[in-house]
């Protein structure tokens, strides 16, 4: 079998998930990668002060990719810059496929706000017109770790995608950040469905960095993800071409 059932009681989906698909859940308190990740967006987040948008003037790519990668790492190719969104990827060695990393700043929400609408499945329901189903499957409160659900609709004539995948969610007050992992699994009450194609492949992590606390206005957000949705155009290409009609 799957590991999935012994005797004596169900284990937690923590234990399920290290057993059965052979990895820890990620810890975000002493994590290396959320510290790097915190680095990157101190380094990004300097890009964009000094002045309003009508004094915005884009750095030069020099100190832009040094800003965006770490030291030793494969350099980041901008597609998108706003004066408080930008859009990088990098293409993953050995595949045809890229990660994305995408900087974005708010000041006229709280990191709290912000933090719960990605957390809330019910209320994205309601906004994301794009979501033909997303449900928690299973949760570990000792954790915080939740199994979700995702399908969502791609342009016709591209079969719909779903998505199974585990997610973990961290507050750390100590460094006033907010991080949100998630990383695709296996789940058997979830079979392949022939109507969708399932995305097997796929990696986020979102850091938070409130401009002043949790619950005041303002704060910046960094978002690395990568994923295989089985389509010559990367997601955000894929939205627009939805949205666009």
């Amino acid at each position: 079998g799957r590991g999935w059932r012994r005797r004596g009681g169900a284990p937690s989906v923590a234990e399920r998930l290290r057993r059965g698909f052979g990895y820890e859940l990620p810890r975000f308190s002493s994590s290396p990668r959320s510290a790097q990740e915190m680095k990157h967006m101190e380094n990004v987040s300097s890009l964009l002060q000094g002045g309003g948008p009508a004094e915005y003037q884009r750095p030069d790519p020099k100190s832009e990719r040094e800003a965006v990668a770490a030291p030793g790492e494969q350099p980041w190719e901008m597609i998108m810059d706003k004066k408080h969104f930008k859009l990088w990827r990098r293409p993953i060695e050995g595949t045809h496929l890229y990660q994305y990393r995408v900087f974005g700043s708010y000041t006229d929400v709280t990191p709290r706000q912000f933090f719960n609408v990605q957390l809330d499945t019910e209320y994205r329901k309601k906004w994301d017109s794009l979501v033909i189903k997303l449900d928690v499957i299973e949760r570990d409160l000792a954790t915080g770790s939740e199994v979700i659900h995702w399908v969502t609709h791609f342009p016709y004539p591209m079969y719909s995608r779903d998505y199974v995948y585990v997610r973990r969610y961290s507050v750390d007050k100590e460094n006033n950040l907010m991080v949100l992992v998630s990383r695709a699994v296996e789940h058997p009450s979830v079979p392949e469905d022939p109507e969708y194609v399932r995305v097997r492949t796929y990696e986020s992590q979102m850091v938070i960095r409130p401009h002043k606390t949790f619950d005041e206005n303002g704060f910046d957000y960094l978002l690395t993800y990568s994923d295989n949705p089985q389509t010559v155009f990367p997601r955000y290409c894929v939205s627009w071409m939805v949205s666009s009609g």
